[in-house]
C-alpha cells in the first residue's frame, strides 16, 4: 500500500468549493498515515487526525449535495445513499476498530487505505459524473439497504460457521477499496437461459493466515500458494450457500473460476453494476462479497488460474522449511473430520493408543490439516452441513499430491440408497457409526493389515 496521496489534476471535477475540499481531505489523511508511525505521539495526534477528517468529511457531503441540488442532479439520491453508508456505517467502523487496537499499525493501515482508496474512487467516479450531469450507472442495480443487511447476515453467519469469526459489515457500497494484501476469486455462474452471475470474493491475506495458522515465512512464494488455495476454497464454498438466497438460484452452475491480480480486479469491477457489494471486518482480517447479474463477455487470457499442483508446491515448501515429521513410534496417522465434538472426542479416545489422531470440524480445516501434516487415513463424515463429505472428497481429490489419501466415509444412514450414493464416489469404504467402537477399531486396524493388497470391506450396520 502506497505512503503518500499525491493531488493530481484528474482529481478536479471543476467545482472550486468541491475541488478544496477534497485536497484538504488528502492532506488530512496523508499526516494520519505519518503520524501514525512515531510511536512517541501516534495515538493522540492519530485521534486528532481522525476527528478532523471525519468533520471535514461530513461536511464536505452536506456541501457536495447542496450543490447537486442547486443544479437539479438527477444522481442525488444516489450520491446521498453513498455518503449515507461511508458516514454512518465505514467511517464508525474503521473509528471503532482503532479504538479497540489502541491505534495499530494494521487499523491505521485499514483507516487510510479504505478512506483514501474511497475518496479516490469516488471523486473519480461519481464526483465526476456530477459535472458531466451524467447518472451514477455503477450503482444502478445495488439492491434495497433491507436486501444488504439480510445477505450481509447470512454472509456473516457463514464465515462464523467456516472460520468461528464475529463478522459486522463496514460497507454495503464497496467500491474495491484496497484494505490490505488481497487475494481475489472470481467465480461465473450461468443458466440454461444464458444468464449470468459475476461473483468477486475478496479475502485479505491475514485472515487467510489466520485460518491456516503455523506458517512461518509468510512472504515465501509457496506459501502464497498455499494461501491462494484455501482462499480458492472458502469462496466456492461460500457462493454455493449464499446463492441460496436468491430466487431460482438452482437454475445457476458455476462456469468459470478464476483468480485475479489486483489490476485485473478493478478493470472487472469498474464496469460492473453490483447488486451486493459488501466489505467486513472479521476481526483477523478484511472481507469483501459483490454479486452481479450480468451478460458481459470477457478476455481469458489476462486471467491468472491456479495449476493443478499449487497445493503441493506448497507442501513441498512446508516439508524443506520444517523437515518431514516422522514419528518415533512409527503410528499411522488418522484424520477424522466430523462436525460434532461428541464424534470427533469419542473417535480420538478409541484410537489415540494406536495411531496418532488429527481432528477437523470442516472441510477447510481438513485442508489444512492435510497440507501441514499429511494423513495415512482420513475418516470423514458424509453428513455435514455448509460443506458435506462428497464435496470436502471432491475437494482432496481436486489436488494432485491429494489423490492417493485413502478416504472412508463415516455415515449414520445405511439404507441403500444413500450407500449406493456413497459408493459412488470412490472412497475406499465406508463405516456406519453405529457400529460398536471396538468393531470400528477393528476394521481401522485390517485396513491397514490389508493395505496395498486389498480395498476395505464395505462395512455397515447389519443388525
Amino acid at each position: 500500500m502506497e505512503n503518500q496521496f499525491v493531488w493530481k489534476k484528474q482529481y478536479n471535477i471543476g467545482v472550486d468549493t468541491i475541488d478544496n475540499e477534497h485536497k484538504r481531505l488528502f492532506r488530512i489523511l496523508n499526516k494520519l498515515y505519518h503520524f501514525g508511525r512515531q510511536d512517541e505521539k501516534s495515538r493522540w495526534v492519530c485521534q486528532e487526525a481522525v476527528k478532523y477528517f471525519k468533520e471535514h468529511t461530513l461536511q464536505h457531503f452536506a456541501n457536495e449535495e447542496a450543490y447537486m441540488a442547486s443544479i437539479n442532479y438527477t444522481g442525488l439520491e444516489t450520491h446521498k445513499r453513498i455518503h449515507k453508508n461511508f458516514r454512518e456505517r465505514t467511517l464508525p467502523a474503521l473509528e471503532q476498530e482503532l479504538e479497540q487496537t489502541n491505534y495499530s499499525e494494521q487499523a491505521i493501515n485499514h483507516f487510510f487505505g479504505v478512506c483514501a482508496g474511497w475518496l479516490v474512487g469516488h471523486t473519480l467516479v461519481e464526483d465526476h459524473m456530477i459535472v458531466n450531469g451524467d447518472d451514477v450507472k455503477h450503482w444502478d442495480h445495488l439492491l434495497p439497504e433491507e436486501e444488504q443487511a439480510v445477505m450481509g447476515q447470512t454472509i456473516a453467519g457463514l464465515l462464523h460457521q467456516m472460520f468461528q469469526l464475529n463478522s459486522h459489515i463496514i460497507s454495503d457500497c464497496y467500491g474495491g477499496e484496497k484494505f490490505g494484501n488481497e487475494i481475489y476469486s472470481h467465480l461465473i455462474y450461468s443458466s440454461k437461459e444464458k444468464k449470468k452471475w459475476d461473483i468477486f470474493i475478496i479475502f485479505e491475506e491475514q485472515l487467510i493466515g489466520s485460518v491456516i495458522g503455523g506458517v512461518a515465512d509468510t512472504k515465501s512464494e509457496a506459501v502464497s500458494v498455499m494461501f491462494t488455495n484455501v482462499a480458492k476454497y472458502a469462496a466456492r464454498q461460500l457462493v454455493e450457500r449464499a446463492k441460496s438466497q436468491f430466487p431460482f438460484s438452482e437454475q445457476f452452475e458455476l462456469e468459470e473460476e478464476h483468480t485475479l491480480t489486483d489490476e485485473q480486479f478493478q478493470k472487472l469491477f469498474q464496469i460492473q453494476s453490483p447488486q451486493f457489494s459488501l466489505l467486513f471486518d472479521t476481526g483477523k482480517g478484511y472481507f469483501a462479497y459483490c454479486m452481479t447479474a450480468s451478460h458481459m463477455h470477457w478476455d481469458q487470457r489476462d486471467v491468472s488460474v491456479i495449476t493443478e499442483n499449487a497445493m503441493g508446491k506448497a507442501i513441498n515448501y512446508l516439508n524443506q522449511t520444517h523437515g518431514e515429521i516422522t514419528s518415533v513410534s512409527q503410528k499411522k496417522k488418522l484424520l477424522i473430520v466430523d462436525d460434532s465434538d461428541f464424534i470427533l472426542n469419542t473417535m480420538r479416545n478409541l484410537l489415540r493408543s494406536e495411531y496418532t489422531v488429527a481432528t477437523a470440524k470442516s472441510g477447510l480445516s481438513a485442508i489444512r490439516n492435510i497440507a501441514l501434516d499429511r494423513p495415512d487415513l482420513i475418516l470423514l463424515d458424509y453428513e455435514m452441513p455448509v460443506c458435506n463429505g462428497s464435496q470436502v472428497l471432491e475437494m482432496i481429490r481436486s489436488e494432485q499430491d491429494f489423490t492417493d489419501i485413502p478416504v472412508i466415509f463415516l455415515t449414520n444412514r445405511v439404507d441403500k440408497e444413500t450407500v449406493k450414493k456413497v459408493l459412488t464416489l470412490g472412497p475406499e469404504g465406508y463405516l456406519s457409526k453405529a457400529l460398536p467402537p471396538e468393531s470400528v477399531k477393528q476394521e481401522i486396524d485390517r485396513f491397514f493389515e490389508k493395505k496395498g493388497c486389498t480395498r476395505i470391506n464395505r462395512l455397515y450396520d447389519k443388525s
